[in-house]
């Protein structure tokens, strides 16, 4: 009540001295004012505290700013900012107010010690191990201090020194994991081998049955190259532990590098067959190879006879049918992939990843009845999953529903998605809108595409070519072909549609100059499109008679545009209404 009382009366003062009255008003104390000042500072501090114990790091960083503005002398208040600005990532503010805590208190213990973490946030390893170092002569019975001194210098790169610090602390406690596994990676960094594995021999000697450590010395050996050494210690593992994972799969890859074949396959089962090898374990070891696969095709093979040996092990779970599923894909085996994703989703079909995969599967080889059918499905269960109506949109489209796909594709839109995956929405809307005659909502919708993905030639290409069929925009249009040119210069398609987008402004000598590099092309020559288009020009160039032969060859193709037969009969260029 005292706070308030006073406040209430600063308040009327001050109200009083602003108003126009010539009566005298008694000032307020300075001791006063300044007692108002320090509780209103404990205020914010205790907030302050209260926000960082409910995790609300930004007001509580808030409080404490203001709190600073009311005492700046306080190096509690600096401490806390730089612990906080640690714990938002914010290194260089972390320093500042760490720096200004000790300069304030240098004689405090844990303002030093957020000093020093933040030098290391910061890679100031050689400013963290200073602080450290002075932080372990004040206190030499704190092993941790030293410790934390030996980590700085390592990753400053002073190794010599770093090895001295974890020596004298060994000497102090004796063989310690921690200190084993610092000293074993400087050795390895320095390439010095032999004194890496020195190091972890200590632990094998003072635990014999630990196989960590075991399976440490062996990755030194085997990451060294040294084959034989490496081999002996994992054997050594396979005599404690004959299904050890690890040390089955290293072997199996030493007898997979000298060629034998059946004893690589035989120690891989062995380790799959391991139960306390978990299927996630076993996930992140053959993962990879499905990276691999885009630039190794020789990894095809193996990667298979991973994931079937998995869902061996694990025949009722999902993932493993996934995984193998995925595998080949990647492989370019869609039958086989779509065997494997309908067993997962059948194990599980909560997981719209496994989903989606079927549904590009099914859109990559065109089995669009199967699209449409699961996509429908797919829509139902998982109404918020943008890739579901795109890809419903797309089989709709396929089947000549331009108006079921337009509604699919824009509720795709309403969802939202990735940039590159909205930009295919839009593409795909764009040939919708056209196909249905709805030329406005298809050139605004490529317009999208191209805002989205400047680069997108095939867009360019197909926007273009709709212009120039249509007649509106001729300029437009040949800006973006030409374009779409600059993208590919080597297509053939692409050198037929700025031909005619030439043919169609009425540059006729350009426009032969184009299809006669498109039809240097063999697909060109057998397109009956650029057949037709080059008899077209012709004919507008007076060259009658070959434009006439040029349309035949174009109707023995297979072109069936309007107009051609009439062309053909009547021998003059008659324009078609579908081109």
């Amino acid at each position: 009540m005292r706070l308030t009382v006073i406040v209430i009366t600063i308040a009327a003062a001050l109200a009083a001295a602003g108003c126009g009255s010539n009566r005298k008003v008694a000032s307020v104390p300075a001791a006063v004012q300044q007692q108002v000042l320090e509780q209103r500072a404990d205020s914010l501090f205790f907030a302050a505290q209260r926000s960082k114990m409910l995790g609300d790091y930004k007001t509580a960083i808030t409080q404490y700013s203001d709190y600073i503005r009311l005492n700046r002398s306080n190096p509690t208040v600096y401490y806390e900012l730089s612990r906080l600005f640690m714990e938002v990532r914010n290194p260089s503010y972390s320093l500042g107010f760490a720096r200004r805590a000790v300069q304030l208190d240098s004689s405090n213990k844990w303002f030093r010690m957020a000093l020093a973490d933040a030098y290391t946030m910061n890679e100031m390893f050689d400013s963290a191990a200073v602080v450290y170092g002075q932080l372990s002569r004040q206190n030499p019975q704190d092993d941790d201090l030293l410790f934390n001194k030996g980590m700085s210098l390592s990753k400053g790169r002073h190794f010599s020194e770093a090895l001295e610090v974890f020596d004298t602390i060994e000497s102090r406690v004796g063989v310690v994991e921690d200190l084993v596994f610092q000293k074993q990676r400087i050795f390895m960094r320095l390439n010095m081998v032999d004194k890496a594995a020195a190091e972890v021999r200590k632990l094998t000697r003072q635990e014999p049955g630990e196989l960590r450590y075991w399976g440490l010395l062996a990755e030194i050996y085997e990451a060294s190259e040294r084959i034989p050494e490496a081999k002996a210690v994992y054997d050594t593992i396979l005599q404690m532990d004959p299904y050890h994972p690890r040390a089955l799969i290293a072997i199996a890859n030493f007898e997979k590098k000298n060629g034998n074949e059946p004893k690589y396959r035989a120690f891989l089962v062995k380790a799959f067959q391991n139960k306390e090898y978990t299927i996630d374990e076993k996930i992140s070891f053959v993962y990879p190879y499905l990276q691999m696969l885009e630039t190794d095709t020789t990894k095809r093979a193996e990667g298979l006879l991973l994931t079937g040996l998995i869902v061996e092990s694990h025949p009722r779970e999902a993932k493993a049918y996934a995984l193998r599923a995925d595998m080949f894909s990647q492989a370019d085996q869609p039958d086989s992939a779509l065997v494997n994703y309908k067993k997962a989703i059948a194990l599980d079909s909560t997981r719209f990843s496994v989903w989606y995969q079927l549904m590009w599967v099914y859109s990559r080889t065109e089995q669009t009845d199967s699209l449409l059918r699961i996509s429908a499905h797919v829509t139902r269960q998982f109404p918020k999953e943008f890739m579901g109506f795109y890809f419903n949109g797309l089989a709709n489209y396929f089947r000549q529903r331009y108006d079921t796909a337009i509604q699919s594709l824009n509720t795709a839109l309403a969802i939202g998605g990735e940039k590159r995956f909205v930009a295919d929405v839009y593409a795909l809307l764009g040939d919708a809108y056209h196909a249905s005659g709805l030329h406005a909502r298809s050139d605004s919708s490529y317009d999208m595409v191209l805002t989205l993905r400047p680069k997108d030639h095939i867009v360019m290409n197909n926007y273009s070519y709709y212009l120039s069929v249509r007649g509106d925009n001729l300029e437009k249009a040949e800006q973006l072909s030409r374009r779409s040119l600059e993208l590919k210069p080597e297509s053939p398609t692409y050198m037929d549609t700025y031909a005619w987008i030439l043919f169609r402004m009425g540059k006729y000598q350009q426009a032969r100059s184009w299809i006669e590099k498109a039809m240097q092309y063999p697909e060109a020559q057998q397109d009956p499109d650029v057949l037709e288009h080059y008899g077209d020009i012709l004919f507008n160039l007076n060259e009658k008679d070959k434009a006439v032969e040029y349309w035949q060859l174009a109707k023995a193709r297979g072109a069936n545009s309007q107009g051609l037969a009439r062309k053909i009969a009547e021998k003059r260029y008659i324009k078609s209404l579908d081109r």
